[in-house]
């Protein structure tokens, strides 16, 4: 059965294609393997496959053999890679950007998106988002969660606005504003480094 186009960035074929794109173009330093491909995105092994040689057709990426394993990376030297992986940062990017920059960051328990970039993210439709919202769970430093939300921006070409809460907050329910987030799309965000590469 044919996928729907993704809500962000609905030139794309499918939802799978973004993430794969997205994945290999914006760590263009890092191999992935097809087998943590086919993890990530949630595809079948035949339509990583399939993905990888439209990537490498089109001259955005390249794989090599490891024994049995093929590895794929970004090619740097191809026109087309640097305004996709622009396109890419702003449509796809956010939690794998997100994770890691907050990755640096002592005393968080755990790091959510929601809003209107996660709604149209998880297939909502609606009008493209101006911001991603950023609930982290924990008690970090303010300056340094800035530093990391700036840097995140500069990265994504969109504002980024982190909410902090506590987690003895996250667990009740008295705070009205996360019942809000909770009834809403919610996106947890992994640790970098979370599946095989």
């Amino acid at each position: 059965m044919k996928s729907a186009a993704p809500p962000l960035l609905p030139i794309l074929r499918s939802e799978a294609q973004g993430r794969l794109l997205a994945d290999i173009l914006l760590h263009p330093d890092e191999e992935r393997s097809i087998t943590g491909l086919v993890a990530l995105s949630g595809s079948s092994l035949a339509t990583v496959v399939r993905e990888v040689n439209r990537f490498e057709q089109a001259g955005v990426a390249q794989s090599r053999h490891i024994g049995r394993n093929r590895m794929v990376r970004a090619r740097a030297d191809s026109p087309l890679t640097r305004p996709l992986q622009e396109l890419l940062a702003a449509t796809f990017g956010p939690p794998a950007v997100l994770a890691e920059e907050l990755s640096g960051v002592d005393r968080i328990e755990a790091a959510y998106l929601y809003g209107s970039w996660t709604a149209r993210y998880l297939g909502d439709p609606g009008p493209a988002p101006h911001d991603i919202d950023v609930l982290v769970i924990g008690t970090p430093s303010r300056e340094v969660l800035d530093g990391a939300a700036d840097r995140a921006e500069h990265r994504l070409g969109l504002p980024v606005q982190i909410t902090v809460r506590t987690a003895k907050s996250w667990a009740g329910e008295d705070d009205p504003f996360l019942a809000e987030v909770r009834r809403r799309p919610l996106l947890a965000l992994a640790p970098p480094g979370g599946h095989d590469r």
